[in-house]
């Protein structure tokens, strides 16, 4: 029949051209059937074997030769192939010239809709279906439940469930396994389980039902005890499904560790995962940085044969690019990745989260070449990419193209990324402008938005603007909160820290570790170090713990007032809590720690540091450098490059500095040289370093020949590097120039002139020495005396010469004399 049918509609009567090759040829040429009969089962049979679309529509074309069209059984079944390949437009033609529609030809259309995301027009069709004369039965049901999930619509689903309880549709085992999926879907998770608990008879796929659910609303425990007590059944044992549902769980709800140990666990059953399954544990890889991991996914990955799989390979890029490797990342993209906009992103993300932004903008602007459509995220994502490697301009000249390219709306993430660049730019009038085009979207209201305004505006100092961007949102949350008082504080407001914390908890929002974070950094970028240390103690003692960005935030306070047993106390908890090993907070202790005067608990910090990169390096070069361990930090440098760090203009300085204070100008030649291979643009602080080197070796000639090749304006402490090499060596005639410079540059610096009276000492000009102490005297200048100071506990005393201003001189003096008496006994 199947053969006849084919010869019917292929070959035309009397053809005297020899046939052609069959398209499909498992189906039988034969010609004798010609003369046979046709019927509804031939066209079932035929149908029901169809494995292409076209075929399929070939035996519609042939229904109108035969007069079956419009048969409703053979309608029916042209409408299930229709559905079977997903000929939306072409079922729904069929579907609307039927005048006879049984529940077979209805069901069919309402999964094809159900299939293609189309529930709102799933849900207008089954309404229809409830005014035609078509009598309902069980296997429609898990359709139009699919529908409710898809919709989210929990109370049609319940209404739903109360029908097929009337018409005791809900102990067939389909419909009991369709109502768990719905609930699940629709956020009624105990519903789900219920439905579970009342079903008389269990599958496998009833179980994989409500551990999907569980997972889906985010249970993972509970979906791991669904999980667990399918075992007990033999014929419900779990499947690739069930392993999936659960480790995509614990992956998709950050328990990362539970996920790949679930993926082992599941290896070690016999139970191979397939893509679906790698794709989903991948994110918890790339999240927690195991690159090592990674590698042997990616190795299984290519030994399964699923290197076709987009997803699995979009993967192991994110995997690669979270973990800083983009070299084999760009290698996946290159070669195996499909060239999409999802796949461009992340390429774009890894570009710019590893510092590498030219790559990412390469790659942004190959897009329009390789005719992917740039979407809202991949604009966003190179704008935040230009924000968060500090190249302010680029993004606001990027948010400029945005809001002139044509489709492109800018949404949230767009406004928030600008307005970051313009609060580290402080650039008012365009933050301003921002807010503008946000009134104008609606979304100043925004919470990201607010928050974004909010902030932009404290960054430069216009806290009324800042306060009525705050009230203009609509659902303040804690960040919205903690963006006011961190820009309060950092405006130096302190005395309305209470009153806005307090308002806070009228808001219904209990302060966090973040506000208490940047309430204190507010202290500290206002040199309230004393008050910063002690909110820190308060915050100890309190329910709510300092976290790791407590102690980044405060131990720069430590350093800035020499505190080192404050420092020790800061650097004692961190231990406790596991933060001294982080790259960036070692990195704090050694800068600590070097400014606090102890090189050796410096080193003891670094040596600590479990993971150390470029920025814990150029903190241990300049604590050397700071110390006067010159020999050791060129060592360290050179350790630096031999690792493969790629040094930035703080290495090269702080290397400068090391050469200083070995006196090596061959060496200091060398890190110039070096600066250039390494695309380094020397800055004047470099050129200061080396000028500061020749004019301590005596070289002030070629000190003073450089300072002029200096491509940029020399400052005060260039000049002064030179005025002290001077002073060093009794050059009198260069000295008067570097001091006329210097005095020009800095008139009121009374150690200037006593720099500049040394060396006329120096050179036995006595009246010279005179006339300048004389200026001096005339400008009314006076030298700032030093001063030195005592950590007593928590009490710092801080002292100058011949002082009398502590609360205790009279016995501070008494004391001394006590000991000058004493120590003149001994001498005696």
């Amino acid at each position: 029949m199947i053969a006849q049918l084919w010869e019917s509609i292929t070959i035309p009567p009397l053809n005297q051209n020899p046939p052609k090759p069959h398209p499909y040829p498992h189906m039988p040429n034969t010609l004798s059937l010609l003369d046979k009969p046709i019927s509804s089962s031939t066209y079932a049979s035929i149908l029901e074997s169809c494995n292409n679309p076209s075929l399929g529509k070939q035996v519609h074309a042939h229904t109108f030769k035969t007069g079956f069209f419009g048969q409703e059984f053979v309608d029916t079944k042209l409408l299930q192939v229709y559905g079977k390949f997903g000929c939306l437009d072409d079922a729904d033609l069929l579907f609307d010239k039927m005048t006879l529609r049984n529940l077979y030809a209805w069901t069919a259309m309402l999964s094809l809709y159900v299939d293609n995301g189309l529930f709102e027009e799933a849900f207008s069709l089954f309404e229809k279906l409830q005014f035609e004369d078509v009598l309902l039965d069980f296997f429609v049901f898990p359709v139009i439940l699919k529908i409710c999930g898809g919709l989210g619509n929990v109370e049609i689903g319940r209404q739903l469930h109360g029908i097929l309880i009337k018409y005791q549709f809900v102990s067939n085992i389909y419909v009991g396994n369709a109502l768990i999926d719905m609930y699940g879907k629709c956020g009624s998770l105990d519903d789900a389980k219920k439905v579970l608990e009342t079903m008389l008879k269990k599958d496998r796929v009833s179980w994989n039902a409500v551990v999907t659910a569980c997972a889906t609303n985010g249970k993972v425990y509970e979906a791991l005890s669904f999980f667990e007590r399918m075992s007990l059944f033999e014929n419900s044992k779990p499947n690739l499904v069930s392993w999936s549902a659960v480790i995509g769980a614990f992956s998709k709800n950050g328990y990362d560790e539970e996920a790949i140990e679930m993926l082992f666990r599941m290896v070690r059953e016999g139970i191979e995962p397939n893509a679906q399954t790698l794709a989903s544990v991948l994110p918890a890889c790339a999240r927690l940085q195991k690159l090592r991991l990674g590698k042997e996914f990616h190795g299984y990955i290519t030994r399964r044969s699923f290197m076709s799989n987009p997803v699995a390979v979009n993967g192991l890029i994110d995997v690669y690019r979270r973990c800083g490797d983009m070299t084999s990342a760009f290698h996946l993209f290159s070669k195996f990745s499909v060239k999409n906009v999802v796949s461009c992103n992340t390429m774009i993300v890894g570009y710019c989260e590893n510092g590498n932004v030219s790559k990412a903008q390469e790659l942004f602007d190959q897009m329009g070449i390789m005719t992917i459509k740039k979407d809202i995220i991949s604009w966003n994502t190179m704008l935040s990419g230009y924000v968060n490697n500090s190249l302010f301009n680029e993004a606001l000249n990027l948010f400029k193209h945005i809001l002139m390219e044509d489709g492109i709306e800018p949404d949230s993430f767009t406004l928030g990324s600008a307005l970051t660049a313009c609060a580290d730019t402080a650039s008012l009038r365009l933050g301003r402008e921002i807010h503008s085009q946000a009134i104008v979207r609606g979304l100043q209201s925004n919470t990201f938005v607010g928050g974004a305004l909010v902030e932009m505006f404290c960054k430069c100092q216009d806290l009324t603007a800042a306060q009525n961007a705050f009230n203009e949102v609509s659902e303040r949350d804690t960040a919205t909160w903690n963006a006011l008082i961190s820009g309060f504080a950092r405006c130096n407001q302190i005395e309305n820290m209470q009153h806005l914390l307090r308002k806070m908890k009228e808001d219904g929002f209990e302060p966090n570790a973040h506000t208490w974070n940047g309430i204190i950094a507010g202290h500290v970028e206002n040199d309230l170090h004393d008050r910063a240390i002690m909110l820190f103690s308060e915050m100890q003692t309190s329910t709510m713990r300092p976290d790791i960005y407590t102690i980044g935030i405060i131990l720069p306070a430590c350093s800035r007032s020499a505190t080192i047993e404050r420092g020790k106390q800061v650097h004692a908890h961190s231990i406790r809590c596991g933060y001294d090993t982080d790259v960036y907070i070692g990195a704090a202790l050694v800068d600590m720690y070097a400014k606090c005067g102890s090189i050796q608990h410096a080193l003891l910090a670094n040596n600590r540091i479990s993971d150390p990169n470029l920025v814990s390096h150029n903190a241990m070069l300049t604590a050397y450098a700071m110390h006067g361990h010159g020999e050791d930090g060129i060592v360290l440098f050179r350790r630096i490059i031999a690792n493969g760090f790629r040094p930035d203009h703080v290495t090269f300085l702080s290397a400068l500095s090391s050469c200083v204070h070995v006196g090596s100008i061959e060496m200091a030649q060398e890190l110039f040289c070096l600066m250039q291979q390494y695309d380094v643009k020397p800055t004047i602080k470099h050129y200061t370093c080396m000028i500061d080197l020749l004019s301590r070796a005596g070289q002030l000639n070629e000190a003073y020949e450089l300072i002029k090749r200096v491509p940029m304006e020399a400052d005060s402490v260039t000049w002064g590097a030179l005025l002290g090499g001077c002073v060093l060596h009794g050059n009198v005639e260069l000295g008067q120039i570097a001091a006329e410079r210097l005095i020009a540059l800095e008139p009121n610096n009374t150690g200037n002139y006593v720099l500049l009276a040394n060396l006329y000492a120096y050179a036995e000009k006595w009246s010279d020495v005179a006339r300048t102490r004389q200026k001096i005297k005339d400008s009314g200048m006076f030298k700032n005396p030093g001063c030195s100071w005592i950590q007593d506990r928590d009490d710092i005393h801080v002292f100058i010469a011949y002082d009398k201003s502590h609360e205790k001189t009279e016995d501070i003096y008494a004391t001394l004399d006590k000991l000058t008496l004493h120590m003149k006994t001994f001498a005696l």
